[in-house]
């Protein structure tokens, strides 16, 4: 398959992949939410060291990022894999 029917095939599954981003998505506010207070007035605090720690990651390269931040960054790709994988084979997922 050339790189133009890989990628006729790809956006033709962009649904299913918004789908798996969307759960993706999800999972990351749950866990946020679940790290913070929420106060009267519906608004999320979260705790110092958690928005520091999560600063420092968003202005890092992923080359430079520990073995286990890596690791967290490729357990979310691995969640892509097998859609993309059934698009570009032409399966039903």
């Amino acid at each position: 398959m050339n790189r133009q029917d890989a990628e006729k095939q790809l956006l033709e599954g962009i649904d299913t992949l918004a789908a798996v981003e969307h759960q993706r998505w999800a999972h990351w506010q749950r866990y946020m939410h679940n790290q913070g207070i929420k106060l009267e007035d519906g608004a999320l605090l979260l705790p110092a060291d958690l928005v520091k720690r999560w600063e420092r990651q968003m202005d890092t390269p992923f080359e430079e990022l520990s073995e286990d931040e890596k690791d967290s960054d490729r357990d979310q790709v691995r969640q892509y894999i097998s859609v993309i994988a059934c698009l570009l084979s032409n399966r039903r997922i």
